[in-house]
């Protein structure tokens, strides 16, 4: 873990004053530590019956999809509002920095499947909570959700409980 963490790199007053972004695109870069990132992200997760990689834009969708490629399962994409060109399920939630609206197309998940929600970061939880807000009015069982990084003093774990939390990096 601690050669990814070698390559995330600190993006001070981004988005906007006072944040400290984690940019993961230098982990992107570099082929051989994304299939490391990826195959650390799957590990707990092999022989879980997964069905279903839920990803939350935007890079979540990059780690999600390669997730789901690894399981040999399908991809969900969870866009912001208006993105999607079907019907959709929606749910709001609060960013550290703002609020914003999460959808997923109805017919995307059914009580049968069994999702693992996978994403960049951590932070606050609210992606993550409103990412298992869509999954579970769709029926479907959260197997749990794999993050890159976790920005532990902001708590968002505890947002997601009971649910399995597994994150590479933790800051």
């Amino acid at each position: 873990m601690e050669e990814i963490k070698a390559r995330v790199r600190d993006v001070p007053d981004f988005p906007k004053a006072g944040i400290v972004f984690k940019d993961v695109t230098p982990v992107l870069a570099d082929g051989t530590l994304l299939a490391k990132t990826v195959e650390a992200l799957v590990l707990p997760f092999k022989g879980s019956g997964v069905t279903k990689v839920a990803g939350m834009e935007a890079r979540g969708f990059i780690f999600a999809s390669l997730v789901a490629y690894h399981l040999g399962v399908g991809f969900v994409p969870l866009r912001k509002e208006g993105k999607l060109p079907h019907h959709t399920r929606r749910a709001a939630y609060t960013l550290e920095y703002g609020e914003a609206v999460l959808e997923m197309h109805t017919d995307a998940l059914s009580d049968e499947d069994r999702v693992l929600l996978v994403d960049d970061l951590l932070a606050t939880g609210g992606t993550a909570a409103a990412s298992l807000e869509l999954v579970t009015q769709a029926g479907a069982t959260v197997v749990g959700l794999a993050f890159v990084i976790e920005l532990d003093f902001l708590h968002g774990r505890e947002r997601l409980t009971p649910h399995f939390v597994h994150s590479l990096l933790h800051y």
